[in-house]
């Protein structure tokens, strides 16, 4: 049996960019289907994806 590894990224504004984080993630093995994004400031923790 394998074990299923999610990713979650999350960037502080619109304007930064979330795709090297994804890269990364893609490359230890985890599908894009299961990386979750939100991009949201740290300020609290309402963050839908995560």
């Amino acid at each position: 049996m394998t074990e299923k590894r999610y990713g979650y990224v999350r960037v502080s504004s619109r304007d930064q960019n979330e795709a090297r984080q994804i890269l990364v993630m893609q490359e230890f093995g985890i599908e894009k289907t299961d990386i979750y994004l939100d991009k949201q400031s740290g300020k609290d923790f309402d963050r839908p994806q995560y």
